[in-house]
């Protein structure tokens, strides 16, 4: 059988080529129910994607952000967010990446994820590490709260009264706090060290499945909020190197 890694690295890197190639011409922008926002080109990715990950295992299941789907006949299921950072490629701003997470029944196990600007190349299997473009990454060792620099929640416009007073206890306790508009951006970053740690609300399974095995490979952590395991039906996640887990997860505690 094809090895999970090589196909789903292949299938990102060809999408995530296809993205930077037109990036700042998209041709068509819609918007979903929800308010957010998805052009032909997400779409487009999807469609490359899906297609190379059913040639090579065609019993698996696939969920898409887009709406791409198979039927499930086995104990493996891809999820894919073709374009995660959208409303930053349509704006122009280059910061977007192409993430595709392995599932075996509920359970995290693989994850590739492509930024196309940087060519940066992130994958990890569970019980082998986490690497970017071949290079073994780990993540940070801060210990500190107030060394700690967090990536947090960019959309404020949902629930902004329990994420504004969350961010305010957060602020008055850490270094210092990013939003960057992409989830695959802060989770890399997170299993690099670059930042200490992550907090969404708002996620959904496709935004978070490929980091979550990223993340753990390189030596991090990620559950709920409260420290609860994390399953693809809650988009509320805290994402550490670890060390800061207890502390940012209790944190967030008092808010729920």
């Amino acid at each position: 059988m094809a090895d999970h890694l090589t196909v789903a690295a292949k299938a990102a890197l060809k999408a995530g080529e296809m993205l930077k190639a037109h990036f700042g011409a998209v041709a068509n922008v819609e918007r979903k129910a929800d308010r957010s926002l998805v052009t032909n080109l997400d779409k487009e990715a999807e469609r490359i994607v899906i297609d190379m990950l059913q040639a090579a295992f065609p019993a698996y299941g696939i969920i898409g952000e887009e709406g791409g789907k198979s039927a499930y006949t086995g104990g493996y299921t891809w999820v894919i967010d073709p374009l995660d950072g959208t409303h930053n490629y349509i704006r122009g701003i280059p910061v977007y990446g192409v993430s595709i997470g392995l599932m075996q029944g509920k359970e995290f196990v693989a994850g590739v994820i492509y930024m196309p600007t940087e060519d940066h190349l992130y994958t990890a299997e569970k019980g082998g590490g986490s690497w970017k473009n071949g290079k073994k990454i780990h993540v940070s060792h801060c210990s500190l709260l107030e060394q700690c620099s967090l990536s947090y929640d960019s959309d404020l416009r949902t629930g902004p009264d329990k994420k504004i007073n969350c961010l305010k206890e957060l602020a008055s306790q850490v270094f210092n706090i990013r939003m960057s508009g992409s989830s695959v951006r802060n989770l890399t970053f997170c299993a690099e060290g670059k930042v200490d740690a992550v907090i969404e609300f708002d996620d959904r399974i496709w935004d978070f499945a490929a980091g979550v095995t990223i993340i753990r490979e390189a030596g991090g952590k990620i559950t709920g909020h409260q420290g609860s395991p994390l399953d693809g039906s809650c988009g509320c996640y805290v994402a550490t190197n670890g060390h800061l887990h207890n502390a940012i997860a209790a944190m967030l505690g008092k808010d729920q």
